[in-house]
């Protein structure tokens, strides 16, 4: 039997968690991260949340979506959070049940396609393998050959993309001298990569207007207003690319936004004297690891193998158009 949201089945969707979603990586829940990433989420749909329970009543399967005018591709767009269940309920027939639910909602509500895409703002975290369970926040998408992952691709999902999770150790990061012939080389065309300071630099809002991401758009500056450290290049103190900001989470990981370089400015190396300079920014102030995801054809990939980063993780980009 299906059921829409209803906050009595919090307890049955965390043990379902942590029996079956674990399996694939993911972190395993409590009451407390639960609500933290699902139904405290300013965009929790309780009718794009399903339970499935058997004669019982007990919880053997769960699936979240969600959606919002305001997030990328949202005005056209539900998103595919998880969908979730018990080994023996693992059906087609179960799946495709659950998948049906939460389509119906988003074709209620006008949308045109389903996304599972790392734009997610209910995210996911997920555990690094081979690792003293470090973890990464947010898994972008579904993890490649998972069963949810299969099942997408025979009901029609196309797989857009491959993301790629990527892990480093801190503890032996150096930064390689030709990255600093790099630094040196853009300081005598006038450029610096350093700490973000309000009062020597300026041009952030207007250095993020040359990217197509209007999630750098909204966070960076918030991070910067609250004096969070933002690795930056300037020119003549002018915004020209930005690295962070540079956050050591509780549990020991470095978390960042992102990396970029206003297109005015490309040619200098500064991305990777950037990324470099936030890998040891991040060591500076004792974070123990770092860990990130890019697509599996990004020239950026070769920066992150070169600084030490190894692939951990596959997981899906996929979009099923109604």
């Amino acid at each position: 039997m299906l059921m829409t949201w209803e906050d009595r089945f919090i307890p049955g969707v965390i043990e379902l968690w942590n029996r079956e979603a674990v399996r694939d990586g993911y972190k395993e829940l409590t009451e407390q991260s639960f609500r933290g990433i699902f139904t405290d989420s300013r965009y929790f749909d309780p009718e794009a949340a399903w339970v499935m329970l058997d004669q019982r009543g007990t919880v053997r399967g769960f699936a979240c979506g969600c959606t919002g005018d305001d997030l990328p591709l949202g005005e056209t767009a539900g998103y595919l959070t998880c969908i979730v269940l018990d080994d023996e309920f693992q059906t087609e027939e179960n799946y495709r049940g659950l998948l049906a639910a939460l389509e119906r909602r988003f074709r209620s509500l006008g949308k045109k396609q389903a996304e599972v895409l790392f734009f997610n703002p209910m995210q996911l975290p997920w555990y690094i393998p081979d690792t003293p369970r470090h973890e990464h926040n947010n898994a972008p998408g579904v993890p490649a050959g998972s069963g949810l992952h299969g099942f997408l691709l025979r009901e029609g999902y196309a797989e857009r993309a491959q993301e790629c999770g990527m892990y480093l150790p801190l503890g032996e990061f150096a930064i390689p001298e030709d990255i600093r012939a790099k630094e040196r080389k853009a300081a005598e065309a006038g450029y610096r990569v350093e700490l973000y300071d309000p009062r020597r630099h300026d041009g952030l809002a207007e250095m993020l207007d040359g990217f197509d991401n209007p999630l750098w758009k909204r966070q960076i500056p918030e991070y910067a207003e609250a004096g969070e450290p933002l690795v930056i290049a300037a020119l003549n103190g002018k915004a020209a690319g930005f690295a962070g900001p540079v956050v050591r989470q509780e549990n020991g990981r470095g978390f960042f936004v992102g990396i970029g370089v206003h297109p005015s400015h490309e040619g200098h190396g500064l991305g990777s004297v950037l990324f470099f300079k936030l890998c040891e920014a991040f060591q500076q102030i004792g974070t123990d690891y770092m860990s990130l995801f890019t697509g599996m054809t990004n020239p950026a990939m070769r920066i992150y193998e070169k600084a030490g980063f190894r692939k951990v993780k596959t997981f899906a980009v996929m979009r099923r158009e109604f």
